[in-house]
């Protein structure tokens, strides 16, 4: 008798079936079915044209073998062949094997093909691994292992140097995008400078740059992450900068700094010294470094409840009483209902490190203080109440803290705080502490000493800034800084406003003289000037009819048609005050109007007032690496937190691109 392995054996193939039964299983489009003998048929694949039982007489083998054959990739002849098709993929589904995939498949002419690929697969890991901060060594976890093992046998492991190697990789691509992004920035780039402390006495520095697009939309990215093995030290700072700047080929395209680590003159000194070797002093340095306004909210904020720490405590443990029984809640709120207490907040404990929860338990217990005064002071969990006192105290602190917490919040928001905002919140919180220092209550007077004593040095240090930023938005102009200035500092305010005068038309006149950084803006510009005195009719015409004064003359009264531009921008009327103005968007609109101005802007609304990330605003404490992360080489910490960074970003932007085709 014939057996299908001889290769003599007759073999007839199966007449078609009729449309009544047509086979509508996927394994079909894999497989044959080829009549062998009287009563046994066989199902012979396509690919390697291995045979497999289908039916002896009456009875049916059914189709499972047939899809392991397939799905598992077990064919010799679809392992041989890189782009082999496998089952189609249908969402919700397994992976065609026999346990999870349903009876009856239908396939759809829509229904892709998924080929494996093992690159992908590594790359899909590494940036999962990046982007939910999961341990590196999770890939050689075994749960992680027999999960993968079971979803592709296919795919073969990888250990921990491998995706490292690969995470390190992901970045690198990544930092070329960014790179040549960075390099088509028509205008400078800002830096801010976070530091970070390690269980090991180590220093990280969080280097983020701030830029300002053609399309004058602004940007936010981590550039660097640099270990630093004596945090305190006068150059750990300038180092940091150093490498960012060479990284990222910086070099006379930085225009300020902003920090949040305590640093003394020599380590300031240190940071000048570096940068002006390479960048242009514009303003005779006066721009270049800033202090970070949420490092100054968050110190002075901390000072408030140190000079309380006793009422603070003492209210903390009150709010303790409440919450943590289910009975003392029920009681607390039965109470409140009988003395029909307005507040609607929300009574909670306060995390430390955070010293706003601090400053909202203050808040809300000193809105419930008749009921915290009704409570049942015989049961002896329940320590000493706050008195009369006591609450007249927490309102003061209150009081004190309440225009730092709403000038903090501006920095929480995703969109960048620009230094216009924080002229006016910087403003208000001097003007209110000059009246509250002049009190006579000895505790508020205390206080509020300490707590001006920093408002006033970062003012000093940084209002220049806050106030040529705010020059530049054409709701404000000179007006809001000459209002302020005049409430704030009184018969002496004509000086300081020339300060401020002087000093925005001394950086104008900068502009006009040399338009640095050269940028592909810029060289562009440079370019066609080049290219129309090379022209050579032209160069004839000027050199051999002795023109070259009228060049001079030229370049004269164009510089001085230059300079007015600032003039005839201040002259303007201001605009009216909308909610939702957006003082790129305007310059963007006029900055063929007026072409010098709109750089000198852009540079200037760069400038970030923050060197915090939004998740660190109100910390009372410095941030620390974990120790797993600790453990790693240093550059392999730096790949994983900026290559997060980015991924994010491009992340939001494909989000936001599909918002927008959606509407």
């Amino acid at each position: 008798m014939a057996t299908p392995e001889d290769n003599n054996a007759l073999v007839t193939p199966e007449a078609q079936p009729n449309k009544r039964r047509k086979k509508k299983s996927i394994v079909w489009e894999h497989f044959t079915i080829e009549t062998v003998s009287a009563g046994c048929r066989r199902a012979y694949c396509k690919q390697c044209k291995q045979s497999f039982a289908y039916s002896t007489g009456s009875k049916v083998a059914g189709t499972s073998h047939l899809k392991r054959h397939i799905a598992k990739g077990t064919c010799p002849a679809l392992l041989r062949n890189q782009g082999n098709q496998l089952m189609p993929y249908t969402p919700g589904s397994g992976n065609g094997t026999a346990s999870d995939a349903p009876k009856r498949r239908y396939r759809s002419p829509s229904s892709p093909y998924i080929s494996f690929d093992a690159d992908r697969c590594r790359h899909e890991i590494a940036k999962m691994i990046i982007m939910h901060d999961y341990p590196l060594h999770m890939v050689e976890h075994s749960g992680f292992v027999t999960f993968v093992q079971n979803l592709q046998p296919r795919f073969g492991m990888v250990s921990f140097n491998t995706v490292q190697g690969d995470c390190v990789a992901t970045y690198l691509r990544e930092k070329q995008n960014l790179m040549k992004f960075i390099e088509g920035m028509p205008g400078r780039v800002c830096l801010t400078l976070d530091m970070w402390t390690s269980s090991q006495s180590l220093g990280y520095v969080f280097v983020t740059g701030h830029f300002i697009d053609s399309d004058w939309k602004p940007h936010r990215r981590i550039l660097n992450v640099v270990m630093e093995p004596n945090p305190d030290s006068d150059t750990a700072l300038s180092h940091a900068v150093a490498c960012c700047l060479s990284d990222w080929s910086l070099e006379g395209k930085l225009f300020s700094v902003t920090y949040n680590h305590p640093v003394g003159e020599p380590g300031l000194e240190n940071l000048r010294s570096l940068l002006c070797i390479k960048n242009p002093l514009i303003l005779n340095g006066q721009l270049l470094i800033g202090n970070c306004i949420a490092h100054t909210i968050s110190s002075i904020a901390k000072d408030v409840l140190w000079a309380g720490r006793d009422i603070v405590k003492k209210i903390r443990d009150s709010v303790k009483y409440v919450k943590t029984s289910e009975s003392h809640e029920e009681k607390f709120v039965e109470l409140k209902e009988q003395l029909q207490v307005p507040s609607e907040r929300s009574l909670s404990l306060d995390d430390q490190s955070q010293w706003n929860t601090t400053y909202l338990m203050l808040v809300a217990a000193s809105e419930l203080k008749e009921v915290f005064s009704c409570l049942d002071t015989s049961d002896p969990d329940y320590k000493e109440a706050p008195s009369m006192e006591h609450w007249r105290q927490v309102e003061t602190m209150c009081a004190l803290l309440r225009p730092l917490h709403d000038a903090a919040n501006i920095l929480t928001s995703t969109n960048s705080p620009t230094a216009i905002t924080f002229f006016q919140e910087v403003w208000k919180i001097q003007s209110d502490l000059a009246r509250a220092v002049a009190s006579e209550d000895p505790f508020v007077s205390s206080i509020t000493k300490a707590m001006q004593e920093k408002i006033s040095k970062y003012w000093k240090d940084c209002s220049l800034v806050l106030a040529i930023a705010v020059v530049m938005d054409p709701r404000f102009k000179m007006k809001l800084v000459e209002f302020s200035f005049s409430k704030l500092y009184g018969e002496d305010a004509p000086a300081f406003i020339k300060i401020v005068d002087d000093g925005i038309h001394e950086l104008f006149l900068e502009y006009v003289a040399l338009p640095l950084p050269l940028t592909p803006t810029y060289a562009e510009e440079g370019n066609t000037e080049n290219n129309m005195r090379s022209d050579d009719h032209q160069g004839t015409l000027l050199s051999d009819n002795g023109l070259t004064d009228f060049d001079v003359y030229i370049m004269e009264t164009t510089s001085q048609q230059m300079k007015s531009e600032l003039d005839q921008y201040l002259e303007e009327s201001l605009l009216p005050r909308m909610h939702d103005f957006d003082v790129l968007s305007w310059w963007k609109l006029n900055k063929l109007k007026f072409p010098t101005l709109s750089k000198m802007a852009r540079d200037i609304l760069t400038i970030p007032v923050s060197a915090a990330a939004p998740d660190s605003v109100f910390d009372t404490v410095n941030k620390e690496l974990d120790q797993y992360r600790t453990s790693l080489r240093p550059e392999t910490v730096e790949a994983l937190v900026c290559a997060k960074d980015w991924l994010q970003y491009v992340s939001a932007e494909a989000s936001n691109a599909l918002v927008k085709m959606e509407f």
